[in-house]
């Protein structure tokens, strides 16, 4: 998926009021910038990190600029939360991800009291499939998810473990974005209710997927595929 173009380079001087980011561009100007990421964006909002920007000239904006990718550890990062499910539905309809490839894409499925993300339907079934963003390391190279406690997240996986003992295949979809990272676990350390919940039921039979995004100052895609450590 390509990003928006052009990107203005800057500084992160803070992140307040959770969708603000106070960013110093390379010429010197102080912006506010929209960020469009609910999570506690622990180890990417850190000032003095390199962030990179895009414009909107749209006068109905209240806000001109959108933070977009912040360097951690060399690799770029994506933090947009809104971009994340058009990465994975792109992954979807080009066959990328190789599980759940040849089915019939369709964004946003009404399955209990939740909306989830994606239903594919190959024909002889259909899968349900949960996307999430994951930013967090345990600082070397696992991926951790969630950086904060979530009872969205929760309810989430108890409607994938529902669909699945309605016959449908069931699949929690974790989009790393983190270039080091090499496995995945759940971030007990942070919300171990969730790490429980999602090795209940994969242990039942919801599908847990890990794929990398590959992110560049030009675009964000689905990359490789990464194991879940759950033990």
């Amino acid at each position: 998926m390509q990003l928006p173009n052009p990107l203005y380079e800057g500084k992160l001087i803070r992140r307040y009021k959770r969708f603000f980011a106070e960013v110093e561009l390379i010429d010197g100007a102080i912006i506010t910038a929209h960020t469009p990421n609910t999570g506690s964006m622990l180890q990417c909002a850190v000032p003095g990190h390199q962030v990179l920007v895009s414009q909107n000239s749209d006068p109905r904006r209240k806000l001109r600029y959108t933070l977009e990718l912040i360097r951690v550890r060399d690799h770029w990062v994506d933090t947009h939360t809104q971009r994340t499910n058009r990465v994975v539905e792109e992954g979807l309809r080009n066959d990328w991800i190789e599980e759940l490839s040849g089915g019939v894409v369709t964004p946003e499925f009404r399955y209990g009291d939740s909306r989830l993300d994606f239903q594919v339907d190959f024909g002889s079934g259909i899968a349900l499939v949960e996307v999430k963003n994951v930013t967090l390391t345990d600082g070397s190279t696992t991926a951790l998810f969630p950086d904060a406690v979530t009872t969205r997240g929760q309810k989430h996986l108890r409607e994938l473990h529902a669909a699945r003992n309605a016959g449908y295949r069931s699949v929690i979809f974790f989009l790393v974005q983190r270039g080091e990272a090499e496995t995945f676990s759940p971030a007990d350390a942070i919300d171990p209710a969730y790490g429980r919940l999602l090795r209940e039921v994969a242990a039942a039979g919801v599908e847990v997927l890990v794929y990398k995004s590959v992110v560049s100052k030009e675009s964000n895609r689905v990359g490789e595929r990464i194991p879940a450590i759950l033990s």
